[in-house]
């Protein structure tokens, strides 16, 4: 499986060049990283910047939309400062304590090419992951893929997507039209008792939240989640996880 660009690299300003740097840009560590956890409801997310680049307009083109059907909302799991959320603990109700972060939400992206495709994979975090009282475990990840024919054409369009769950993916090619709203992937996030939640694609409309991608963040926030470990719970974008799980998405 190719994770090497075909085309000219969406990262790059407006009009790509020639050369095809590395579809992605592992950051630079100068040194043991320092844990550094402050409360969940603490974590102030960063503001969607201003897209430049290629990638980072198709990042916000394409953002979609998430229902929560039980449990946590998604927050925000970093700060420009490295500061990770501590989680939550799984007692009281699957919400409890979770509701939503008075300094809003985030959504996470990063992209690559993969087989001739341009890949965007959307991360959310979520404190817990508990269906019910004392199960489930702290701090949760689930993540869609969608995969976009050509971003060198006027209309590029989601020609297939994939979603994290219980079985490892779930992955539709194409994409179902109706769980596309305009350029807007939905998806639900949701739990079968006594299961765990994960995710699955909807004809339900659901929220956005800002998107920071990767190459957006400070260092000292990449650092922290190359490093920090979330439990039962992986980053599935950090250096370690990101081509390989993009690799696992892959829907044809």
């Amino acid at each position: 499986m190719s994770i090497h660009p075909t085309r000219p690299d969406p990262r790059q300003p407006d009009e790509p060049t020639s050369t095809f740097p590395p579809a992605s840009t592992k950051t630079a560590d100068p040194g043991p990283w320092v844990t550094k956890t402050i409360g969940h409801d603490e974590i102030k997310p960063f503001p969607q910047p201003d897209p430049v680049t290629i990638s980072e307009k198709a990042g916000v083109k394409f953002k979609p939309q998430i229902q929560i059907r039980t449990g946590c909302v998604p927050y925000p799991v970093v700060n420009e400062f490295g500061e990770t959320s501590g989680g939550l603990q799984t007692s009281g109700s699957p919400r409890g304590g979770c509701r939503g972060s008075v300094h809003g939400s985030q959504v996470y992206g990063r992209s690559a090419w993969i087989n001739g495709f341009w890949a965007i994979m959307y991360s959310w975090y979520f404190p817990k992951d508990s269906p019910s009282s004392r199960m489930g475990h702290r701090h949760d990840w689930e993540f869609a893929v969608v995969f976009i024919d050509n971003l060198g054409i006027p209309e590029p369009k989601i020609i297939g997507c994939s979603v994290s769950s219980h079985d490892g993916r779930k992955k539709y090619n194409p994409c179902p039209s109706w769980v596309i709203d305009g350029n807007s992937l939905k998806v639900r996030y949701k739990h079968a008792w006594p299961m765990n939640h994960d995710l699955d694609v909807t004809g339900d409309a659901g929220t956005f939240q800002d998107l920071i991608m990767w190459d957006q963040m400070t260092d000292d926030a990449r650092r922290a989640l190359n490093s920090v470990s979330f439990g039962k719970a992986n980053t599935p974008f950090n250096d370690g996880k990101f081509l390989p799980t993009l690799e696992s998405a892959w829907a044809f």
